[in-house]
């Protein structure tokens, strides 16, 4: 067995588990990473990934990899990048163990992250919503499940990751009611919720009875939906909506585009920024910048403040009291 093995085990065991006690969502992470690397490398020179080496994974084979996800598997910027942060890691870990492979992994480690374009962020106006919570067919078990688990996704902002992972015992529904998560970097937070949604989801609980541990959308073998099944109830029910309110398809809803509506309904309404953060599991105020510079109301409020150029400003002069009481005749 050649090197490379074993400091890819030690790498999950001993640097991600033991030392970093990372979550289980970054591990799996880095798992897919290095599966895609050692099938990319395998396909191209033909060797087993057992019996890779160090010398196997040069530079040169590790950009092309990444080029291979963005033109092959037309992944976006930032997970190419991703990929890279967990090889980089893997390679910072190895240095100390194989000092004799300092060089290639210095070059390795050398390579830069791409530069990605900030995209202003897509969520759904106020008619959308209504028209996507009205899509699931409430006749159906399933449908009373979907309108559920959307209600639930744009009152709360939950990640889609956050949602499937929701038990029954999450969901608080009586004073101060409310759902508990456990979201990215294992922050714990409690969102409360509102009168329609606690009433849509005691309905579904009483309709799908199960222990506190079952999950709160369960598929249909009893199992929580997976990130991919709560995707495919958005687009499903999506197309739906654009019956009625046509402006839905330009927007190609996803659990995050949810998230971000959620968000911007917080901030039309006068939430600050820092209740919003909160509210979302946000590690700081920077992220939430995004919904400002998203929304076009408060764009316009600031331009009607400014005085149009070529227009000289004027200053403010009192009406005389006299003309002030004839025109107030």
């Amino acid at each position: 067995m050649s090197a490379l093995a074993p400091t890819l085990e030690a790498f999950f065991t001993q640097r991600l588990a033991a030392q970093r006690n990372a979550s289980p969502h970054t591990i799996a992470s880095y798992r897919d990473c290095f599966r895609l690397l050692l099938h990319y490398v395998q396909a191209t020179t033909g060797i087993e990934p057992a019996k890779l080496d160090f010398a196997d994974i040069d530079a040169k084979v590790v950009a092309g990899f990444l080029d291979h996800l963005e033109t092959e598997r037309n992944v976006t910027i930032s997970t190419r990048n991703a990929r890279l942060a967990a090889i980089h890691s893997l390679f910072r870990f190895a240095a100390v163990r194989h000092p004799e492979h300092a060089q290639l992994i210095a070059r390795v480690l050398d390579i830069p992250t791409k530069r990605t374009r900030k995209d202003t962020v897509t969520f759904l106006t106020r008619p959308e919503i209504d028209a996507l919570l009205a899509a699931p067919d409430l006749s159906a078990r399933i449908g009373r499940r979907d309108r559920a688990l959307l209600l639930l996704a744009i009152q709360t902002g939950l990640r889609v990751s956050e949602l499937t992972n929701l038990r029954r015992s999450d969901v608080a529904l009586g004073t101060g009611a409310h759902v508990a998560c456990t979201g990215k970097g294992r922050k714990q937070r409690a969102t409360p919720l509102f009168p329609e949604t606690v009433a849509v989801l005691k309905a579904w609980l009483d309709e799908q009875p199960g222990g506190s541990a079952d999950p709160l959308f369960p598929g249909p073998q009893g199992r929580p939906l997976t990130q991919d099944a709560v995707t495919a109830i958005i687009s499903r029910h999506a197309l739906s909506a654009a019956k009625a309110c046509p402006s839905i398809t330009a927007k190609r809803p996803t659990a995050h585009v949810l998230r971000h509506s959620c968000a911007m309904e917080l901030f039309h309404n006068g939430v600050d920024a820092s209740t919003i953060a909160l509210w979302l599991g946000h590690e700081g105020l920077r992220t939430v910048s995004v919904y400002v510079t998203a929304d076009m109301a408060t764009k316009e409020r600031a331009l009607a403040r400014i005085t149009p150029i070529g227009v000289t400003s004027g200053r403010y002069h009192p009406n005389d009291t006299l003309l002030a009481f004839l025109e107030a005749l």
